[in-house]
């Protein structure tokens, strides 16, 4: 394990969280039961990205401000940047990542992104604050990317799991496209039915499922025979659900905001989803989830 980690406890449960990223890594119970991925190299080693300042792929991985173009990666830089430690307790810490000369190359805001958490039990509930520092609106989204155990431990077949809407969630499922990232239009007849989405690997052969104006801010994610993940996402409207078909994981992402929509080429404070803080002002997005 890697000294690096910030472990966080509560009761018998622990968290660990690496600075690279601020990600999530672990989440374990008295008895070392770990209710995140396993991070098996074979399909992929990530845990908990954060994505910021864009989720997903902008087209030609550039976007276009004030008569210029930069260049970000898919899901943007924040998950590849070391934060620094704010504060910490027996129970919470809190991670900053702040603007560079590096960032304002690919990224020309002022900003400060802090990613707070705390446990309490089996709840961990998280925080991710981003501020505009600078003299001008700054377009950006945010996204949360944890990998759950799947099958949850003790919780018998990966066929045996579902998802459970808070709400009725009708509306069609977007995908996005294999090739570039870019959310693709249309969309395709929803699998939930009754609320209810009976996961299996056939689901993510096309990629990621993607919602758009969600109707729900809660899930439960449940297993067949054992525990079920309460998870809340008050202040992300939209959802994706992902996979590498075969890995031993589930995706449950709450996004604000989405990929470029294919072949969008306008400036990205048109961008459809961005979000555009004023200056001086600052927005939180919260994630709670809850072992029951």
């Amino acid at each position: 394990m890697s000294e690096e980690l910030v472990r966080i406890t509560s009761g018998e449960w622990s968290a660990l969280i690496h600075p690279l990223g601020a990600e999530l890594q672990s989440l374990r119970d008295g008895v070392g039961r770990e209710y995140m991925t396993d991070a098996d190299p074979a399909y992929w080693t990530g845990h908990a990205p954060l994505l910021f300042p864009i989720i997903g792929s902008l087209s030609g991985d550039t976007f276009r401000h004030e008569g210029r173009e930069y260049g970000l990666p898919r899901h943007g830089f924040a998950r590849r940047s070391r934060f620094a430690l704010a504060a910490q307790s027996e129970d919470a810490v809190t991670f900053a990542l702040e603007d560079s000369e590096a960032s304002r190359a690919a990224y020309p805001f002022a900003f400060r992104l802090e990613m707070a958490f705390r446990l309490n039990g089996g709840a961990l509930s998280m925080a991710a604050t981003v501020h505009n520092r600078g003299a001008a609106v700054m377009p950006f989204s945010f996204g949360y990317h944890p990998a759950f155990a799947w099958p949850l431990p003790d919780g018998g077949e990966k066929a045996g799991h579902r998802i459970i809407f808070a709400q009725d969630e009708p509306e069609a499922v977007r995908r996005v496209s294999k090739a570039t990232g870019e959310l693709l239009s249309g969309g395709e007849e929803t699998p939930v039915v009754a609320r209810e989405l009976a996961l299996h690997e056939g689901l993510f052969e096309a990629d990621a499922m993607v919602w758009i104006g969600l109707a729900s801010r809660a899930l439960r994610y449940v297993s067949s025979d054992g525990p079920a993940l309460d998870i809340a996402f008050p202040d992300t409207p939209d959802l994706g659900l992902w996979q590498v078909p075969g890995a031993h994981y589930i995706c449950i992402e709450p996004w604000a905001g989405h990929a470029d929509p294919l072949g969008f080429d306008g400036e990205i404070s048109d961008k459809p989803g961005i979000i555009l803080l004023p200056p001086g002002e600052a927005t939180t997005f919260r994630m709670d989830v809850r072992v029951s």
